[in-house]
């Protein structure tokens, strides 16, 4: 364990459920759209719009995240902070959390209490809060999310609306994240800022709205990959995709001196690594500040291309694959 390790910190067991969650909630500061926070069997959350977007995510312990990496903290803001993203993809803003905690009894309490403060953190940059959750005894860590989002009056931005000439845009970084996860796989601790981004994602919070407002005909968020994730577009269009390696070339650059540290191929993580949650999306006319043309949307069949040609490299994570 990485800095909050403390062996004079009582653990779960010890303190008890109740008390446990009374100290994770007090004094907790909740936005408007929270209107009856933890303390009673339901929250209550409000909205400007009659439709509330949904979206659940889990993590597990060293399968999704490893301890020995990252604190509770930086698990706490990552677990937000992917979800949050599949809000932002549907045009919607994140208003507020349900979290379910699973953990071995003799958990320390100030682990639980750093994993609850960066998931405030997190929510906090977001404009949104964490409405209530569940808190159970676990052989190892598990963490579920549940996000609700307000779209605000706009209508959703689903992965079926891509039309042929559109273009594909995307507001955020990509391969960062899979350039820190090798990082940290080989034992390298040259480039903080990549094995950082690996823990701890920057979704380009607030850009979804932007794109919804924008006219975007189709968005999604990059969690698997950027070739795996367009296609999931792709299949719901019935379109063809083909992205620019000239316009990804500032992604490549990102990371080109960490590929050739571990010996790895820059553009697999450009175009195949996940958890960076930036926003890819389709526009059919004006492009908005923040989000730069990566590609551009063809007739069908569907497919994903680079360059004009299928991507014969790594495509993107999936669930139940060896890690």
């Amino acid at each position: 364990m990485r800095d909050e390790d403390s062996t004079e910190s009582p653990t779960l067991q010890q303190v008890g459920e109740f008390a446990v969650i009374e100290g994770l909630v007090r004094d907790r500061r909740q936005p408007a759209a929270v209107t009856l926070g933890p303390g009673d069997d339901a929250a209550v959350v409000s909205g400007s719009d009659e439709r509330t977007v949904v979206s659940v995510d889990m993590l597990v312990q060293d399968r999704h995240f490893r301890l020995d990496w990252s604190t509770p903290y930086d698990v706490g803001r990552k677990a937000i902070a992917q979800n949050a993203a599949d809000i932002e993809a549907m045009g919607a803003r994140p208003t507020a959390f349900v979290v379910g905690f699973g953990a071995p009894g003799d958990t320390p309490r100030e682990q639980a209490s750093a994993l609850v403060d960066g998931m405030w953190d997190e929510a906090d940059r977001v404009g949104a809060g964490i409405a209530g959750g569940d808190l159970v005894s676990c052989p190892q860590w598990v963490i579920s999310v549940t996000v609700l989002g307000d779209l605000e009056g706009r209508a959703p931005v689903l992965r079926s609306g891509a039309r042929p000439g559109s273009v594909v845009a995307v507001a955020g970084d990509l391969g960062r994240s899979a350039a820190g996860y090798e990082l940290w796989c080989k034992g390298i601790e040259d480039f903080q800022g990549l094995r950082h981004r690996h823990l701890v994602p920057l979704p380009p919070y607030g850009e979804g709205a932007i794109a919804a407002a924008a006219g975007a005909l189709g968005m999604i968020d990059v969690s698997d990959g950027l070739v795996a994730d367009l296609r999931h577009i792709a299949e719901a269009s019935v379109v063809g995709i083909d992205l620019s390696t000239e316009a990804l070339g500032v992604d490549r650059d990102a990371v080109s001196q960490a590929a050739d540290a571990v010996g790895a191929d820059p553009w697999a993580w450009v175009l195949g690594g996940g958890e960076d949650h930036a926003l890819v999306a389709c526009f059919g006319d004006d492009v908005p500040a923040g989000w730069r043309v990566i590609g551009q949307v063809l007739e069908g069949p569907a497919r994903v291309l680079v360059d004009g040609k299928v991507w014969e490299g790594y495509a993107g994570w999936q669930s139940f694959e060896q890690r």
